[in-house]
């Protein structure tokens, strides 16, 4: 999974870092609560784990801003206060789980993995996603454009749930490569270029309207 990791404590950060990588994670870290409130923004995390005290803007505040925003992406909230009046304030502002400092790993991956099966659980109910004319259903395991059933190979098909699930976002070729293809040794530098390619010959080749971009220098988004 994608998590991110804002924590100005440098040796806790490159810890938490290490420790969720060993578990075969994609770890991002930030340092600040504007960068983290940024970063998570973008919403392309699976998890994030916030620290409360942060420079620039506390993880409390970050986390009331990405529910404003409408970002869903669980939040695991650090912090060295473990008062319940402080455990109440990070849960009102859409914190999913609280772990105060200091903790043990063991209990940080137990609640990293309960906040991810619980996330794969309500991403599973949602059987469809729909962006414009262009419908994947996961149950079935099919894809339409219109009325046209279209045939993708699996690594196809997990490419363009990552793009629909984020529309209008732009997605960098690491993001990509790290959520499609993670530890496989055949993810080739050019690998997202050429599945891209492989996509818009099936999704966009044929209709008058074009649903995968190109942002140059940056990725790719599937167009809201």
């Amino acid at each position: 999974m994608h998590i991110l990791v804002v924590e100005d404590e440098q040796r806790l950060g490159a810890l938490l870092r290490r420790v969720l990588s060993e578990e075969r994670h994609t770890v991002d870290v930030a340092a600040t609560g504007p960068d983290g409130l940024h970063m998570a923004g973008t919403d392309t995390y699976d998890l994030v784990i916030l620290d409360v005290m942060l420079p620039g803007m506390d993880g409390i505040d970050v986390c009331r801003q990405l529910r404003t925003y409408d970002v869903q992406t669980p939040v695991l909230m650090l912090t060295a206060r473990g008062t319940v009046d402080d455990r109440v304030r990070g849960l009102n502002a859409g914190a999913d789980d609280y772990l105060v400092k200091p903790f043990a790993m063991e209990e940080m991956l137990a609640r990293v993995n309960a906040l991810l099966r619980r996330r794969n659980r309500d991403l599973e109910m949602s059987e469809e996603i729909r962006v414009d004319d262009l419908v994947l259903d996961q149950v079935r395991h099919e894809v339409r454009r219109g009325d046209r059933l279209i045939d993708l190979t699996p690594k196809e098909f997990a490419l363009l749930e990552f793009l629909m699930r984020h529309p209008g976002q732009v997605l960098t070729r690491t993001q990509i490569t790290d959520h499609v293809w993670r530890y496989d040794l055949d993810a080739l530098s050019n690998v997202v270029d050429t599945y891209i390619h492989y996509l818009r010959d099936k999704i966009d080749r044929g209709f008058e309207r074009t649903l995968i971009r190109t942002v140059r220098g940056v990725g790719y988004k599937i167009q809201d």
